[in-house]
């Protein structure tokens, strides 16, 4: 068994779990504990199954739980030696990781956990060392890649590699630009540094999706730049102005801010 599910996607909080049959990891703690108990239980989901937790990178919506449900669960956390530390300054983290739990990775270096394989690249924002995931188990490729301020090639290959992807479509362009967001603040999401519009997210899957890609999730859309159904027909437009179907070759799903996913097998 190979599995999905997200538990909040979004600047309210980011936390996605990945399971095999040798237990499951946390891609990003931003979800507070009890909700995330909440949601494991609504779901029928035990976390004392959980073994690790991955961490993208150190900003609050992705980290902000990552102490105390490593210490509750002790969960080691696998991060960069600087995110590490960047997450002992992050104030809004108020439980900090053990030491004794800490696991440092070095980006490009494979990780074998749980009998999956985990390579790691870097992902382009305003943050220190933010990293994309991919993970390989039973002949099944999962990517998750967040926080995107501009596609590379490396973003690229892991988007063809993928069976199943979770990826960034954060912002309409005009909705930011027309929005009540402070100036700076709009400069920053749409810098090579910030966030992945929908058009952009469309146009990465449009010129990378290969015919083994199975399943699309979209992740971490703005409450107040974007919207589902928009980001969904945005991205789905231009597929189909490349021949590409969403929803016959392949399905396209958003994530929800604060609701969790359905349970994906992924086989």
């Amino acid at each position: 068994m190979f599995c999905f599910i997200s538990f909040g996607s979004g600047s309210s909080g980011n936390c996605y779990y990945v399971a095999s049959d040798d237990g499951a990891l946390l891609i990003d703690a931003g979800v507070g504990i009890r909700m995330l108990k909440k949601h494991c239980k609504d779901v029928n989901i035990d976390l004392e199954t959980l073994r690790a937790i991955m961490i993208t990178h150190d900003h609050a919506d992705h980290v902000k739980s990552v102490g105390s449900l490593s210490c509750e669960y002790n969960l080691p956390v696998y991060a960069t030696r600087k995110v590490h530390e960047r997450i002992d300054g992050n104030y809004l983290v108020r439980r900090k990781v053990e030491h004794c739990l800490r696991r440092n990775i070095v980006v490009g270096e494979p990780i074998e956990l749980l009998g999956m394989h985990i390579l790691t690249i870097p992902v382009p924002h305003d943050s220190v060392e933010n990293v994309g995931y991919k993970i390989e188990y039973g002949g099944v490729t999962f990517v998750l890649l967040t926080d995107i301020g501009h596609v590379t090639p490396e973003i690229e290959a892991f988007v063809r590699e993928a069976n199943y992807l979770v990826v960034e479509a954060n912002h309409e362009r005009e909705m930011l630009l027309n929005g009540a967001y402070p100036e700076l603040l709009k400069a920053r999401i749409l810098s090579s540094v910030g966030h992945l519009s929908n058009d952009e997210c469309g146009k990465l899957l449009a010129l990378n999706a290969s015919p083994g890609l199975r399943h699309v999730w979209l992740c971490h859309l703005s409450n107040d730049n974007n919207d589902p159904e928009l980001a969904r027909y945005t991205v789905a437009d231009i597929l189909r102005s490349h021949g590409i179907i969403a929803g016959r070759d392949f399905k396209l799903d958003v994530l929800k801010r604060h609701t969790p996913s359905s349970l994906a097998l992924m086989e």
